[in-house]
Formats: C-alpha cells, structure tokens, sequence
C-alpha cells in the first residue's frame, strides 16, 4: 500500500540513518506513554470511586426517602399511596437513630436501623450479602455488619445491648431503663465501612420500644425501576402523597459527595495532564533536531516546488505520529495495571508492612476502576491536541525555512 507522501516522509524522518529507533524519539513516546497511562489509570480510578459508591449507597439505602418533620403517624396510607406511583418496586417504613452497643465490657456508639423484614427486602441489597448466618429479623433477633462484629469478635447466636440516648435522659432516681438485648442472627458486609462497621438491622417493634415511639415510623424507603432518572418519580411521589411531607432522592441525600468527586476528579485530571505536557516537550525537541539535521532536504523539496504547506503537514505528521504511538502504548499499560491494581496493592502491602488504602479511612475494600469512553476520548482528545501543538513550532520554522540559505554550502 502505498501512503501519502507527507507520512512516508514523516517516517523517514523519525527513523535515523545508522541504527533501527532514534533514542530522542524513543524518549519522546516514552514521554507520551506514561503520561497516557496515568491519565487512564487515575480517571479511571476516580470514577469507578463513584461508581462504587453510588452501589454501596444504594445497596444500603433506597432510592427515594419520605419522610416528615417528627414521626410520621400515618404510615400505612402513604406506604399504599407510594406503591401505586409508576416506576416504584418496592415500599418499606424504618425507625433509624443513633444508640449506644455493649459487647460484655466493650460499648461503642452505632446506628440502629428498625425495619419490617418482608418489605426490606424489595427496597435492601443487604439479604443478598449475608456472609455469615441469615437474614432473620424479628423483635429479639438482628443483623450486624461485617467489620462490626469483627471490632467487638461478636458471632452468630451472640447477644448484644443496645442503648438509647433517651434511656439516659428520661432515667432517673425512680426510673429505670433496661437495654434492648437482641441475638446476632446473621451478619453482613456490603464492602462499605461506614455501613459495614455502624449499623444495626433489627425489628421496628425493637426499635419502637427502645426508642420509645409508640407509633409511627421516622420515614419510608422507595426503590424505583430506575435510579439515575428518579427525578419523575420522585415528582410523582409528591404529588400522591400531598403537602407536608419531605421527598429526598439519593441524589440531594448525597449531593456533597458526588460533587467532591467530580471536583477531585477535574483537578487530579488536569494536574496529570501537565505530565503529557512535559512529554510535548520532548516531542517538540525531537522534531526541532529533525529540522536541523535536514535542512538541506528540506530546501531542496522546496526548490524543486515542495509547499511550505507540504512541508508544514510532514512534521506535523511527525508529531502526530509520536502521539498516537504514545496513546496506543499509553492505554495498553494504563488498563494493564488496572486490571492487576489489586494485586499490585496487595504486594505492596506485604512488602512495605504497611497498608496503603486503610479500609477506615476510604471506605471501601479495594481500589475500583471503571474505564468509561468519554474519558477515552478526553485523553484521545487532548494528548492529540497537546501534540499537535508541540510540532507546530518545529513544522512553522521548517516550512519557512528560505531554499537559498538551506542550499549555499551543498
């Protein structure tokens, strides 16, 4: 197959004369390529953060919250107001509210969660990540997560105290609170510190009498058909069950979260990006070296009739080739060690007894990744644009180079 002119120069160009690859050239896609491979590999990294989140967040939590200012009295006409919206699966109602937990002589603050187990299971991910005994819940029994029942070396059938804040306030010399005492009938672990070290799944009767409410429920849960476009159901909600009544999707619950991400997503983005703009650098260098050493060819192809046009795409090319090998090379080790970045982790653990991603810190049990197409083309995009940028000084000083003074000493 025979290429343009312009190309087949470009290539005669980059390859030097005595050996098979230029070392200049080979720095350069050097350059590109590990400037390529750490753009994939951190937003990649970045995004499946959010991804994993947005699973743990709903794998714990529904889609859609109602609740009311107080308790909420009259839970069962809305519960059957809700289910009748389109869109909606599932309706369940929760006590929720933070207690205090003893484990023999241990006790830590936790949150305990009071739910009707039938419909928990339409609007919860936790039934399908049960690790240890089962998902049983009834007034003496519950569920615990998984790094809980490590930190107090709680097992199934064990007993534990559960403390209301109230207890505290209301006792006094003639009143006297006793804990809610439940067995652990199973234990859970959705890979989510936050929920797998802090909470509590249990009854609402429990949860009624240890909080003392006597009827009512704090909110009802909503799982929806689909959760990215919730804002039409949720819409929907507020018309059925009428005034008064807080509608909050997951995505106003946890609008501060995603909107960090996103930020700490564009500025690491961008800061990396200056890496590909070092290795433009190198490019820049590279094809400031190819003009000098063929000035005499370039004044030649523009005595015999060669544009400066002509001669302008040629190096041009240059650049665009360094860059596109960079790119390919560039994905090729960025998804490489994203598919062993566990592994990798794990190894430098073990030998720097040292553990880089504390589990209590991240909130999560592994590094996640998720490689979308639009930050494929992003970094496409711009490692081209930054390329191209780098040849246009060495392309411009070539294409005006003057054939008299490139030819006065042939």
């Amino acid at each position: 197959m025979r290429l343009p002119f312009s190309i087949y120069l470009a290539l005669k160009y980059l390859k030097p004369k005595r050996t098979f690859l230029s070392v200049v050239t080979v720095i350069s896609v050097l350059g590109v390529i590990l400037g390529v491979a750490v753009m994939i590999i951190v937003l990649s990294v970045m995004t499946g953060f959010d991804d994993m989140w947005r699973e743990k967040i709903l794998a714990f939590n529904a889609h859609i919250s109602v609740q009311t200012y107080g308790i909420l009295e009259n839970e069962r006409e809305i519960l059957e107001a809700v289910e009748k919206v389109d869109g909606v699966v599932g309706a369940a109602p929760y006590i929720q509210d933070a207690v205090f937990l003893q484990v023999g002589g241990q006790v830590a603050p936790a949150v305990v969660r009071g739910v009707e187990p039938d419909r928990e299971m339409g609007v919860s991910q936790v039934p399908d990540h049960m690790i240890e005994g089962e998902f049983l819940i009834d007034y003496d029994h519950a569920v615990i997560g998984r790094d809980l029942a490590m930190k107090f070396g709680i097992l199934v059938d064990d007993t534990i105290l559960l403390y209301s804040p109230q207890m505290f306030q209301e006792a006094g010399e003639d009143v006297v609170y006793l804990p809610q005492e439940v067995e652990v009938s199973g234990i859970f672990e959705l890979g989510m510190w936050d929920f797998d070290v802090g909470y509590v799944l249990t009854h609402l009767d429990t949860t009624r009498d240890l909080f003392r409410v006597e009827e009512g429920v704090h909110g009802i849960q909503v799982m929806t058909e689909d959760p990215l476009n919730i804002e039409p159901v949720q819409r929907a909600i507020m018309e059925s069950v009428g005034e008064g009544m807080v509608i909050r999707s997951w995505k106003e619950l946890n609008r501060t979260l995603f909107a960090t991400l996103e930020v700490e997503k564009n500025i690491i983005f961008l800061i990396v990006l200056c890496i590909a703009v070092v290795a433009a650098f190198s490019i820049c260098n590279t094809l400031i070296t190819v003009v000098v050493q063929k000035t005499r060819e370039i004044g030649l192809l523009k005595a015999v009739g060669y544009a400066p046009g002509h001669i302008l795409r040629v190096f041009l090319c240059q650049g665009w080739l360094l860059g596109i090998t960079g790119t390919i090379f560039g994905f090729g080790l960025g998804l490489v060690v994203l598919r062993y970045r566990n592994d990798l982790l794990s190894l430098l653990n073990r030998k720097l007894d040292f553990e880089l991603l504390p589990k209590e810190y991240y909130h999560l049990a592994e590094i996640p990744s998720h490689t979308t197409v639009n930050d494929v083309l992003l970094i496409v995009v711009s490692v081209m644009v930054i390329c191209t940028v780098a040849a246009l000084v060495p392309a411009y000083r070539a294409a005006r180079l003057d054939p008299a003074n490139a030819l006065r000493y042939e």
